[in-house]
């Protein structure tokens, strides 16, 4: 598998699987961010084997971005603010992202989080139609107890900065 397949293909499928199955069930299975995690060290040996390999500093930065993500990710599950599967997430999509771009991927999936939050407080001041009351993850997310499906926010903030980082350049160059 191409360096360009990986970043411009199945990492964006892992994302969008993060955000769907998230939506519907609340849920963001380990293998997702487990599977990010492995395909960031596939991506790093099929760079060097395209010859654009990333250097070990390089490398570093990314792992440095993931871990500081992890970090945050268990302060904020602590906190009860997000899902384990979030914090997940945030750590594998950190360390697809870099250190460069870690920053500008956290305020937009916190806008974005902030304002599927304000949509979700919106829908859930009205009943289910009764069109929708047989599917189940419907009535759940409309459900007022019901948390916010953040994986969504954070896989939509990663695909929005991906373009910008340097695993994409790779990707495009390899």
């Amino acid at each position: 598998m191409t360096a360009a397949m990986m970043v411009l293909v199945v990492l964006p499928a892992l994302l969008a699987a993060a955000a769907v199955l998230d939506l519907i069930s609340f849920r963001i299975p380990n293998a997702i961010p487990a599977a990010m995690i492995v395909l960031f060290l596939v991506f790093l040996l099929a760079a060097l084997a395209s010859g654009r390999a990333m250097s070990w500093n390089e490398a570093g930065w990314h792992v440095l971005a993931g871990t500081l993500g992890l970090l945050a990710g268990m302060a904020l599950f602590a906190a009860r603010w997000i899902g384990g599967g979030d914090a997940k997430l945030f750590a594998a999509a950190s360390l697809w992202l870099g250190w460069d771009p870690l920053l500008e991927y956290a305020l937009v999936a916190s806008v974005l989080g902030g304002a599927l939050t304000l949509a979700l407080i919106a829908l859930r001041r009205y009943p289910v139609p009764v069109l929708f009351t047989k599917q189940s993850w419907i009535v759940r997310l409309c459900d007022h107890e019901a948390g916010v499906p953040y994986g969504i926010a954070l896989a939509l903030g990663a695909l929005a900065v991906l373009p910008g980082t340097d695993v994409f350049q790779i990707a495009l160059q390899s």
